[in-house]
């Protein structure tokens, strides 16, 4: 399944539907930790002095891993209301 976001055809970025699910999790969870780590550092200083295309930059930066991290945990989530519904 290609990742979101990417609009090539063919795509060359792709999740493993078929791949076990603790292994899915392990790179979801990877990814949307990452990204959590990153923003608590901003967060937590006193003194960032950035300006609007910096930061917008940035955020666009963050939202990739997290969106993979979101696809990952919506396979997970289809695979597990497949096993559900047997």
């Amino acid at each position: 399944m290609p990742l979101t976001g990417i609009d090539l055809i063919p795509a060359s970025l792709l999740i493993d539907t078929q791949a076990p699910l603790d292994v899915l999790q392990a790179m979801a969870d990877y990814r949307i930790r990452t990204v959590t780590q990153v923003l608590e550092n901003i967060a937590f200083r006193a003194e960032i002095g950035c300006d609007t295309v910096v930061l917008s930059d940035f955020s666009k930066l963050l939202a990739i891993p997290l969106r993979d991290g979101c696809d990952l945990m919506d396979v997970i989530g289809r695979r597990l209301r497949a096993q559900a519904a047997e």
